[in-house]
């Protein structure tokens, strides 16, 4: 049965779509389940980072053709509600890539902050090739990830980029070699100094980073800082960690 699996441990939840007979390709109802899972992560004080995969071989092959073919309006709309809750998360994301990631798979990818590729990944727009026009913001997302060029050639000139490619372009932060586990377990091990650090301070860090993203001069980025740096400085999980970092220093003379 398609479902989609979330794992949790040590702050790091795990949320795998499930349906490797179909290439865990999207229907609305696995986008809905999706969607679920990654509310499910921001409700749970005791997750502090999210990693997205897809069950092997591949990671995400698109919508669902035959989904796809009666969509209209809003029923494109729920099949892009899986990947855009991802986009919209409010905790750190890492996409885990072990195979293709196609059209709204793609998506999939580019909705997380970060992805890291496996020897199989493969990132396939693909819309032109099925004579569709490209949906659910991929087009911005691409472009602001890889700039005007690599996601024209993507996008219009059917270039698709497997790991190597990936990482070079700036698509995808590394290359992990082996199989999904170890592919899995990187992306687990990346999201450990977000486990560690203070949930909120994470939440607000990456909704500065969004706001900031956005701005057209470095002094907006300062004001837009200042607030949320400031209220940061009195916490108690800044006092002890400043404490803590004194005690090292001391110990050091």
């Amino acid at each position: 049965m398609p479902e989609v699996l979330l794992d949790r441990s040590d702050r790091v939840a795990v949320i795998t779509v499930h349906d490797p007979d179909r290439r865990n390709a999207l229907t609305p109802d696995l986008s809905d389940r999706l969607a679920d899972a990654v509310r499910a992560c921001e409700r749970d004080e005791e997750v502090n980072a999210v990693v997205v995969t897809g069950a092997p071989p591949a990671f995400c092959a698109g919508a669902d053709l035959t989904a796809l073919g009666e969509a209209r309006e809003e029923g494109l709309r729920r099949i892009y509600a899986g990947f855009l809750a991802v986009a919209d998360c409010s905790l750190p994301t890492i996409a885990a890539v072990g195979g293709a990631a196609v059209g709204a798979g793609l998506n999939l990818a580019l909705a997380c902050d970060v992805r890291l590729a496996g020897p199989r990944a493969r990132f396939d727009a693909r819309f032109l090739q099925l004579g569709i026009h490209p949906g659910g913001g991929m087009t911005w997302m691409l472009q602001r990830l890889v700039g005007p060029q690599t996601a024209a050639a993507m996008t219009l000139l059917g270039q698709a980029l497997d790991a190597d490619a990936a990482v070079r372009r700036g698509l995808a932060w590394e290359r992990v070699d082996g199989g999904h586990d170890e592919l899995v377990a990187a992306a687990v091990a990346l999201a450990r100094a977000a486990a560690e650090a203070p949930r909120e301070l994470l939440r607000t860090s990456k909704g500065t980073m969004r706001t900031t993203a956005a701005l057209t001069s470095r002094a907006q980025a300062v004001d837009t800082e200042l607030v949320p740096q400031v209220a940061s400085i009195a916490t108690p999980e800044f006092a002890a960690k400043l404490q803590a970092m004194k005690a090292r220093i001391s110990g050091r003379g």
